[in-house]
């Protein structure tokens, strides 16, 4: 499994209940950190809440996503 990168669509492996975040809920990285250890700044946009959320993930509290989020790819209109 490769590491994800700015942009990257990343699935959360674990409940982060004071952010009220869910395993499965899917976020973008938006920045990563290399001091002291990797880490990765993601954006979710939790359903049922107002506004974004940021949280400050290991690598083993995210998954990268690969291929669409939204199942059909897009059809062009005609």
């Amino acid at each position: 499994m490769r590491q994800p990168h700015v942009d990257d669509y990343v699935r959360l492996l674990t409940d982060i209940p004071e952010l009220s975040l869910h395993r499965g809920e899917v976020g973008v990285v938006r920045s990563t950190w290399f001091a002291p250890t990797t880490a990765y700044e993601v954006e979710f946009h939790p359903v049922g809440l107002p506004v974004r959320t940021r949280a400050l993930l290991m690598a083993e509290q995210v998954q990268v996503e690969e291929g669409s989020l939204h199942g059909a790819e897009p059809v062009a209109a005609s």
